[in-house]
């Protein structure tokens, strides 16, 4: 198999309020805290366990996301991981992990108080931009 592949799909619930703002040159970009909850076994108990995702939106879709979620909706989300590094002052190596979104569908879900046209379908070329 030649090439590799970066992808990474997931259908959550907003932890929080998106958080929109626009770059010097501005361009739209929100950040949200997408949590995926599935049942594992523990012992002879199921218990939920929730993982925390950062997602960042570009363009069109940061815009709509924006406008149109709110904590507790949920969401699909797919686009590519991403890393980022950097040294603190103690030049200790910190690590934030995030997923690029490439393609955003809201579902629905708690507060959901969406347009009865949802759920809406924005791939990565919508907008007719991408960051690049």
């Amino acid at each position: 198999m030649t090439g590799s592949l970066n992808k990474i799909q997931i259908i959550g619930n907003l932890g929080k309020d998106p958080e929109l703002r626009y770059t010097a040159n501005s361009k739209p970009i929100c950040k949200l805290v997408i949590a995926t909850t599935e049942k594992v076994k523990q012992n002879d108990d199921w218990v939920d366990e929730t993982e925390w995702h950062n997602v960042v939106l570009w363009g069109r879709k940061a815009e709509v996301a924006s406008d149109y979620l709110r904590k507790g909706n949920q969401v699909y989300i797919e686009g590519k991981k991403k890393t980022r590094k950097w040294q603190d002052n103690d030049k200790k190596d910190c690590y934030f992990v995030e997923i690029v979104a490439s393609d955003m569908q809201i579902l629905g879900g708690k507060g959901h108080d969406t347009p009865d046209a949802f759920p809406v379908h924005y791939p990565e070329n919508a907008s007719g931009t991408s960051h690049g």
